[in-house]
């Protein structure tokens, strides 16, 4: 079990976890051992709430497939547990911003007084250059 927010929980049959070799610098160690992970999480079969659901299918992550699966890949450390924490964190970290509502955009008028000031400043720059104008005899 995976306790995100007090109302959300997650099984563990719902992460699908594997095993793949790290990549960049390591020596040898890097070629050895699988110590990255792939956490894979099938957003529309999982147990969240539909209007997370909904928030997560709709954000623009990469990491979001187009069958709805959100793929994390866990390098950063050189141990499987530290990876599977970190990868456990950052998936913690997606679900919890869906979680939030967004706010409405209310649209807004510029005030009168801002409108005249740049009015007033169109005004101003069109004497400058006004004043730099050859003039003709």
């Amino acid at each position: 079990m995976l306790v995100i927010t007090d109302h959300i929980v997650l099984r563990d049959d719902e992460l699908e976890w594997q095993a793949i070799r790290a990549q960049g610098a390591g020596g040898q160690n890097v070629n050895k051992v699988s110590s990255a992970l792939h956490l894979r999480f099938a957003i529309r079969d999982s147990s969240l709430p539909d209007a997370v659901k909904q928030r997560l299918l709709a954000s623009r992550d990469q990491r979001i497939a187009a069958d709805g699966t959100l793929v994390i890949k866990a390098q950063r450390y050189r141990t499987q547990e530290k990876n599977r924490a970190d990868a456990i964190a950052r998936l913690r970290d997606i679900i919890v911003a869906a979680t939030r509502v967004p706010k409405k955009r209310r649209p807004t008028k510029p005030t009168r007084a801002a409108q005249q000031r740049r009015l007033d400043g169109k005004t101003r720059r069109g004497q400058t250059k006004r004043l730099r104008r050859t003039l003709d005899d």
